[in-house]
């Protein structure tokens, strides 16, 4: 039976577990899930995963949620290349600690971020107060500071000098705000270094195929107004931000 991924690139984890299956040649079977749409609340898909989230793989009967650990069954399952998820106990341990660490660091700023300056104006009618969003640009930037200071210190990428699944995750998450039009790199030479290092390991092809709808990202509020999804999200939007 084929694997299946149920993914919407304009989520930074399900583009993560999307490059990785293309540049792994891992077989899969693309199951477009659209967050605009609310395709995720319907029934169809709370019958796939009661999370209501994406990504999700399906491989068989057996259903696993959280791109972290989807990343690291793929490779398992498929013996992927060793230097995404190392054998080696120290380089792995680097893996695990790095993921471990973005999720309140990397990404919950950088998300915010994304949200701020493409959803919630057009959710609430008026943009973010410049306070919170001077807040979250700040919380960003010690994280960015943290990373190249700790994580990649002189390396090449954050295990040394091959790309991991850590490195993967990490320019994903990075790429979210940049959807928005917010370079996170700007006035940052080594990690604009990394980047570009990523991209070539990955492929630009696609990388850029991966990231082509957050590129896209101007379009939402037109798409969310035409399915009548706005008033839907309003009050999500205020729980998640008040």
């Amino acid at each position: 039976m084929t694997l299946e991924l149920f993914l919407d690139l304009h989520s930074q984890p399900c583009r993560a577990v999307y490059i990785f299956a293309k540049k792994e040649n891992i077989p899969f079977e693309y199951k477009k899930v659209d967050l605009a749409s609310g395709q995720q609340y319907r029934e169809e898909f709370g019958q796939i995963s009661i999370v209501r989230k994406v990504p999700v793989l399906k491989d068989g009967d057996f259903i696993l949620t959280e791109s972290i650990a989807i990343l690291m069954y793929l490779a398992e399952k498929f013996g992927t290349s060793d230097h995404w998820y190392p054998s080696d106990l120290q380089k792995k341990a680097r893996v695990n600690e790095y993921l471990s660490w973005q999720h309140k660091a990397v990404r919950e700023s950088g998300s915010k971020i994304f949200w701020f300056r493409a959803m919630v104006p057009i959710l609430t009618g008026a943009p973010v107060e410049q306070e919170r969003m001077d807040s979250a640009v700040e919380d960003l930037s010690s994280s960015l500071t943290v990373f190249e200071e700790k994580f990649l210190q002189k390396r090449s990428f954050i295990t040394g000098q091959d790309i991991s699944l850590a490195d993967l995750v990490a320019l994903v998450e990075l790429m979210q705000p940049v959807g928005t039009g917010f370079d996170v790199f700007e006035g940052r030479p080594v990690l604009s270094a990394w980047r570009d290092r990523v991209k070539r390991e990955i492929g630009e092809s696609l990388f850029d195929e991966a990231h082509q709808v957050l590129m896209n990202a101007h379009a939402l509020p037109q798409v969310l107004k035409d399915n009548g999804m706005l008033d839907f999200l309003k009050p999500r939007l205020k729980k998640l931000f008040n």
